[in-house]
């Protein structure tokens, strides 16, 4: 360790160390939260399959339902920002379609556990006040990001949105949804779908500026 790495390391608070190991038990149960999802999860469930034992895990989250808010949160905030690059790197309408097309199609075949557990959550949410706020907040944050790759889409394409944002995540969302079931049902042709339901969708948000 270099001196500087040893001068960065000795200035970390407590609460900076904290947060770091509960970032990576997050990473740890996610694994298994994807795997069987919210109902059949439990704290010594996940303990057991990951490197912490139950009692470091419980020692940072005081149960199942903080760890589990905690590790969508943080999926979500990482997810959100993947489609950064689609917005700044997209040259043409055309292409921002077929990009954000691409990153969809990439997230699910990488990552369908993760959304599977986000849909999971969700839906338990409108049974489960204590879910509530923090769904709430992650819903918001993937509306703002629809909304993000909408409005360049406009501008690229020198229109303007035509449905508010809510209504263009709802379209999204929905489409996105479909294509993540069939996929974990292997359903033949699923992302090719879903690939193609982006790039029509897209020009049908968009309205000629007044």
């Amino acid at each position: 360790m270099t001196q500087v790495a040893a001068h960065k390391a000795s200035r970390r608070t407590p609460a900076d160390k904290h947060d770091a190991r509960r970032k990576a038990l997050a990473e740890s149960a996610l694994r298994t939260l994807g795997e069987l999802g919210y109902a059949r999860s439990s704290l010594r469930e996940i303990a057991n399959n990951s490197e912490f034992s139950h009692g470091v895990v419980h020692y940072y989250f005081s149960d199942k339902l903080e760890l589990i808010v905690y590790c969508v949160r943080y999926y979500k905030e990482t997810c959100v920002h993947r489609y950064d690059g689609v917005v700044a790197e997209a040259t043409s309408p055309e292409d921002l379609a077929e990009r954000f097309g691409d990153k969809l199609v990439e997230t699910i075949v990488e990552e369908a556990p993760m959304h599977r557990l986000w849909y999971d959550l969700r839906s338990q949410s409108m049974f489960e006040e204590s879910l509530r706020e923090a769904v709430t907040q992650i819903d918001q944050s993937l509306e703002d990001m629809i909304g993000r790759i909408v409005d360049r889409y406009a501008t690229l394409a020198d229109t303007e949105p035509a449905l508010p944002t809510h209504v263009a995540y709802g379209m999204f969302d929905g489409i996105f949804q479909q294509a993540l079931l069939g996929h974990l049902n292997g359903r033949d042709g699923a992302l090719e779908d879903l690939r193609a339901q982006v790039v029509g969708l897209m020009p049908m948000l968009l309205t000629p500026k007044a």
